[in-house]
């Protein structure tokens, strides 16, 4: 019986998520090269899906990580989680962050270039997720050498900052306050 820990469905699901990869890298290239009219809003778009899907893994992250906390180390349970959050990591979290950067760069600059006190905020916010998710990354290499050394209580209070921040950038992007 295989299971989803196993090397073979890792395999597939790089192989997927390079896929989706390169379909937002030639959807992105094809945009520019047509140059539609809108070009803004397919830009805003993938801005967006990329956005969603990074907020995704930086609110599920903690939560792996509340749950492995609990694990003995070296058990399957334990294991599996290993598996989880470096595959949540690499596959999903790090590409998404990459295309939220590439995309909200392009934005920022070819918009609004680099002016506005409430897109410099962002900016700012947006590099402190980026340090979230940074801490995330080196968590996850921490939990792989079984070298964990904080609470669940300490991960359950991590996994807020994440939602203060987007909650922040938010209100900066639709409210443009300054």
């Amino acid at each position: 019986m295989e299971r989803q820990t196993d090397r073979r469905p890792g395999a597939y699901a790089r192989r997927r998520a390079h896929l989706a990869l390169a379909f937002f890298t030639l959807m992105a290239v094809g945009l520019f090269a047509w140059n539609p009219d809108n070009l803004y809003l397919w830009i805003k778009a993938l801005h967006i899906i990329a956005v969603i899907s990074w907020m995704a893994g930086l609110f599920y992250m903690p939560r792996l990580f509340i749950y492995h906390t609990d694990a003995e180390p070296g058990s399957v349970q334990s294991e599996t989680f290993k598996v989880m959050e470096r595959r949540l990591l690499r596959i999903i979290m790090t590409p998404a962050m990459m295309l939220t950067w590439i995309f909200g760069l392009y934005l920022a600059w070819s918009v609004y270039g680099f002016q506005g006190g409430w897109l410099h905020a962002k900016i700012g916010l947006v590099v402190l997720l980026t340090g979230v998710h940074l801490f995330f990354r080196r968590a996850v290499s921490a939990f792989e050498r079984d070298e964990n050394r904080r609470s669940a209580r300490y991960w359950r209070f991590m996994n807020e900052a994440p939602t203060l921040l987007m909650i922040l950038i938010v209100i900066l992007v639709v409210v443009k306050p300054f």
